[in-house]
């Protein structure tokens, strides 16, 4: 067990035939109790700084690991995260594809009944100047024939 200064105060010395000086020795166990003291006071505010920074460490420790914790949990949101729209990306492209794709067939289909429609256009258009040269031929011919000459001479001898 540690001494302590009312140790030192209260400790009594035989008296001996040729001793120190009382006085002596109870100014020097005086001097040794003020110096133990002001020990023991030293040690326990040391003690204390060290339990109060030993807290303070544990504190920083704790926020230390909270924040690690904290960046693997946003690291692993930012993965999933970028995972996510990597995937959404894609789907985005094959939609864009498709849609492409469609367009693209209905497209090809349009041209192709088009180009049906002119083909029937140019054959119906075709028909129409051969039938419509056919009749101007036929009203030519109308003019040209005799008939005419016929209708001519009638209408100049009835005047």
């Amino acid at each position: 067990m540690p001494l302590t200064p009312l140790d030192i105060h209260n400790k009594e010395f035989k008296r001996a035939f040729r001793g120190y000086d009382e006085d002596e020795v109870n100014e020097f166990l005086d001097l040794v109790i003020k110096d133990y003291e002001a020990l023991i006071r030293e040690n326990k505010e040391l003690l204390d700084q060290v339990q109060t920074l030993q807290e303070r460490l544990d504190h920083f420790t704790n926020i230390e690991d909270s924040l690690s914790k904290t960046i693997i949990v946003a690291q692993e949101a930012a993965d999933e995260v970028k995972i996510n729209s990597k995937k959404e990306a894609e789907l985005i492209i094959r939609e864009a594809q498709k849609n492409a794709d469609r367009i693209i067939n209905e497209s090809l289909v349009k041209s192709g009944k088009v180009a049906l429609e002119i083909e029937e256009l140019k054959k119906q258009a075709a028909v129409y100047r051969t039938r419509f040269r056919t009749l101007l031929e036929a009203q030519l011919e109308l003019l040209n024939g005799e008939s005419w000459d016929k209708i001519e001479t009638r209408t100049g001898t009835d005047s």
